[in-house]
């Protein structure tokens, strides 16, 4: 019975690392997205920042064309004014040199307010340098890397499904048959439960004492009086003399 019941763990365990495994693929597409988006969120902002600076120093040579085209027309209002033949017509054209000063020295103010903030972006483009430099580099090795696990993991769960088979095999129908009804009905997949401090670890029913002493024997075996699992409690790892002392 004993060699059953070592079965019986080896099985559990087999197919506790079978679920976890399965679950893990089930959701890698979900988790490379998500990763791919984190990254995609760095890029996003780096992006951000970058159009902030393009955009500033557009706005900048638009405001330096929209001087130069008003000194244009400031020359042109000095020319008419030096050329004025009446009062009207001086008045005029002082009234237009006035109004070009005044958009010449808002367009001024506005530069330095642009020059400003380019300041501040390019300041925060350098801080970021490196992230920046290396953004592409970090994104190409972490989804590298978990490609390679992902790799790990199905050719884990196919070595597992294989080793699983091999030991199903080698239970008597009965027992098997209790196994996999066990299995079926618990949402853990848990048949075979490990017996903690005196507990059931699936249901965390405590078990009479009697009961701990027979599935601590490993002779017959013992399910959980509310669980109905099977219970085990592990072997202790052998110790040779010299460990001993």
């Amino acid at each position: 019975m004993k060699a059953e019941l070592e079965k019986l763990i080896e099985l559990q365990q087999t197919d506790s690392n079978i679920r976890r495994l399965k679950q893990k693929l089930e959701t890698a597409e979900a988790r490379r997205a998500e990763l791919e988006m984190e990254f995609e969120r760095h890029a996003s902002s780096i992006r951000e920042v970058q159009g902030r600076r393009d955009a500033l120093h557009a706005e900048r040579a638009d405001l330096e064309r929209q001087i130069a085209d008003n000194r244009t027309h400031l020359e042109r209002a000095e020319r008419n004014l030096k050329h004025s033949q009446n009062q009207r017509e001086y008045e005029t054209a002082m009234r237009e040199i006035d109004a070009i000063q005044k958009q010449i020295a808002a367009f001024e103010t506005q530069i330095v307010e642009k020059m400003e903030a380019l300041e501040s972006v390019e300041k925060e483009l350098e801080e970021r340098a490196e992230e920046i430099n290396s953004i592409d580099a970090k994104r190409d090795e972490a989804l590298g890397a978990f490609d390679k696990e992902l790799a790990a993991d199905r050719a884990e769960l196919e070595r597992y499904s294989g080793g699983r088979n091999d030991v199903f095999v080698t239970l008597p129908p009965q027992l098997a048959s209790v196994y996999d009804r066990l299995a079926q009905r618990s949402r853990d997949g848990i048949a075979v439960a490990e017996v903690v401090n005196g507990s059931c670890s699936a249901c965390f029913m405590s078990l009479r004492p009697q009961m701990q002493v027979e599935v601590k024997k490993g002779d017959a075996i013992i399910t959980c009086e509310s669980c109905t699992r099977i219970l085990f409690v592990p072997a202790k790892p052998e110790t040779n003399e010299a460990t001993a002392s």
